[in-house]
C-alpha cells in the first residue's frame, strides 16, 4: 500500500538492489508515508545534533575549518551557522555546521552501518531548507530520506569498508545528497545523478588517529558539502555514473570487500532505519560505550573505587580493536575519546565520561593509571553480534584477588535503552551550555520550537 499511494510506483518492479533503487526512494518519499514515531524520533536527532553543533564552538579545528569556510564565502546570507549566529550561503554553513556537530563526539550513530547520519544530514538539510523557505514538514521529510540512503549505503559497504574507512565521510555524502536533492525537488533521475557525483568524492580514511590530526572535522565537513554541491549540480543537469555504488568501479569496488548489495533495499519504505539510531550518552567514540556501560555495572554492584581495581579486559568486537587500538598514549582530549582505558579510567575515577571530565581529567594521574590498567580482547559472542548489536563485556579483576565481570546488552542510549525527551532536553542544554555556544533560556526556546517543526512553515534561524 505504502508503495502505491506515496512512491508513486517509479520504484524498479522487482526492486533489484541498486543505486537506482535509493534514488527513486528518496526522489519520491511523501512526509504522509512516514509514521509517527519515525517522525518524532527525527525531531529527537534533531534537537541532539543543534546541541552537538553548538558543543563544537571554539575547538581549535572547527574555528580553523570555519575560518576558511567563511572567507571563501559570502559575508552573509540565509543560512545559520549555529555556532557563530550570522548566516551564509548553503554550501558554508553545511561545511561548517557539520564538523562542528562532530567535534563533541556526542552526535548520533547507527549501529549496524556503524554510521552518524545527523552531522552529514541535518547540516545540509538545515542549510538548505533555511535557503529555499521550506517548512519544517519537508525539512524532515528530507531528513529522513538522507537517514534511510546513508544508513543503507554503510550498511552495504560493511565491515571491511570500515576498517579502513570513517563511513560517516563515505556514505555521508550519498546521505547528505539524498536530503538536499529531496528539498530541491529533484526527480528520481536527477537524483540518481547526485548519487554518482556524491559517491565519486567519498572520502575518509582512519589513518588521522595514529596522529591526533584533525581530519574527522574535515570528513563530516566535506560530506556535507559534497553532497550538496552533487544535488544542487544534478539538478542544473550535471550527471554522475548511475551505478556509483554497485558498478564494477564502484564505491563498493573499491572500497569493501564484503559488500552485500540487498542492503540496499533491505526493507526500504518498511523498515524505518531512522528509528533504529543511537543517542552518545558517554562523549566519546561509541567504540567504547558497551564497555563503559558494563564496567560502570560492576562498579555499582561491588561498591568499587578505581583504586579496587587490579585489571580490566574489556571484551570487543573486531571495529572496537580498528578503531581504539591505534590509540595507545592519546596526547589530545579528542584523542583521548578514542582511548578505552581512559573512557574507562573516567568513569572508574568520575563515574562519567562526559565533556567536562575529558578537558579537566583525560591526562589526570588517577585517570591515567587506571588507563593503564585497561586491555581490550576479541570476544567471539561479541564480535558475532557486532554491528546489529554492540554488547558490552568486562571482566575485572580486583586489587583483593576477585573476578568480576560486567554485561550489557543495549548502552545507554540505543533504541531499547534511549534516551526520554527530558533527557534529551537536558542533553541538549548541557552541550548548548559547554562553551557558552546558547544560553539555557535561548536552549529552551530552541526545544519548543524542535517540538513543533512539523507545524513550521518556514525554517528561520534559530540564533538571531
Amino acid at each position: 500500500m505504502w508503495l502505491n499511494m506515496y512512491w508513486d510506483c517509479h520504484a524498479p518492479s522487482d526492486m533489484t538492489p541498486s543505486t537506482e533503487s535509493l534514488a527513486t526512494f528518496a526522489a519520491n518519499l511523501r512526509f504522509e508515508a512516514i509514521p509517527q514515531p519515525v517522525i518524532r524520533r527525527c525531531e529527537d536527532l534533531f534537537l541532539d545534533w543543534i546541541g552537538s553543533a553548538l558543543a563544537g564552538k571554539g575547538a581549535r579545528a572547527v574555528e580553523t575549518l570555519a575560518q576558511f569556510m567563511e572567507s571563501m564565502g559570502p559575508s552573509d546570507g540565509p543560512s545559520e551557522i549555529l555556532i557563530h549566529r550570522r548566516g551564509s550561503s548553503p554550501l558554508i554553513a553545511a561545511a561548517i555546521n557539520a564538523a562542528a556537530s562532530h567535534v563533541a563526539e556526542q552526535d548520533d550513530v547507527h549501529n549496524g552501518s556503524v554510521f552518524h547520519p545527523a552531522t552529514v544530514v541535518f547540516s545540509a538539510a538545515l542549510a538548505v531548507a533555511q535557503a529555499l523557505g521550506r517548512s519544517g514538514q519537508e525539512l524532515i521529510t528530507a531528513s529522513v530520506a538522507g537517514y534511510e540512503v546513508g544508513i543503507r549505503v554503510g550498511e552495504f559497504l560493511g565491515r571491511s569498508h570500515y576498517k579502513i574507512f570513517h563511513t560517516t565521510g563515505t556514505a555521508g555524502t550519498l546521505a547528505a545528497a539524498a536530503a538536499v536533492g529531496h528539498l530541491l525537488r529533484l526527480t528520481p533521475e536527477q537524483m540518481l545523478h547526485a548519487f554518482g557525483s556524491a559517491g565519486t568524492q567519498s572520502g575518509g580514511l582512519w589513518e588521522f588517529l595514529r596522529d591526533a590530526a584533525d581530519s574527522k572535522q574535515l570528513h563530516t565537513a566535506h560530506a556535507s558539502s559534497a553532497g550538496l554541491t552533487a544535488a544542487y549540480l544534478a539538478q542544473g543537469g550535471f550527471t554522475g555514473a548511475r551505478r556509483i555504488l554497485e558498478g564494477p568501479q564502484g564505491m563498493a569496488a573499491g572500497m569493501s570487500s564484503d559488500a552485500d548489495p540487498r542492503k540496499l533495499v533491505d526493507g526500504l519504505g518498511t523498515r524505518w532505519t531512522l528509528a533504529e539510531t543511537s543517542f552518545k550518552f558517554h562523549a566519546s567514540c561509541r567504540h567504547t560505550h558497551p564497555a563503559a556501560d558494563a564496567l560502570q555495572q560492576v562498579m555499582r554492584t561491588h561498591n568499587l573505587r578505581a583504586t579496587d581495581v587490579k585489571y580490566v579486559t574489556a571484551l570487543v568486537h573486531q571495529g572496537a580493536i580498528d578503531v581504539l587500538g591505534p590509540v595507545t598514549d592519546p596526547q589530545t582530549v579528542h584523542q583521548s575519546k578514542f582511548s578505552m582505558g581512559t573512557v574507562l579510567g573516567l568513569v572508574a575515577v568520575l563515574n562519567h565520561a562526559g565533556l567536562t571530565e575529558f578537558d579537566a581529567s583525560f591526562k589526570s594521574p588517577e585517570v591515567v593509571d587506571f588507563h593503564d590498567k585497561v586491555v581490550m580482547e576479541l570476544d567471539a559472542e561479541v564480535d558475532t553480534a557486532y554491528p546489529a548489536q554492540w554488547i558490552g563485556k568486562v571482566r575485572v579483576e580486583t586489587v583483593d584477588g576477585r573476578i568480576l565481570h560486567g554485561r550489557v546488552d543495549e548502552p545507554k542510549g540505543d533504541p531499547g535503552n534511549t534516551l526520554s525527551r527530558p533527557e534529551l532536553e537536558d542533553k541538549a542544554i548541557r552541550l548548548a551550555r559547554y562553551h557558552d555556544g546558547a544560553s539555557d533560556a535561548q536552549m529552551r526556546a530552541v526545544i519548543t520550537r524542535v517540538w513543533g517543526m512539523t507545524k513550521a512553515s518556514s525554517l528561520s534561524h534559530f540564533f538571531a
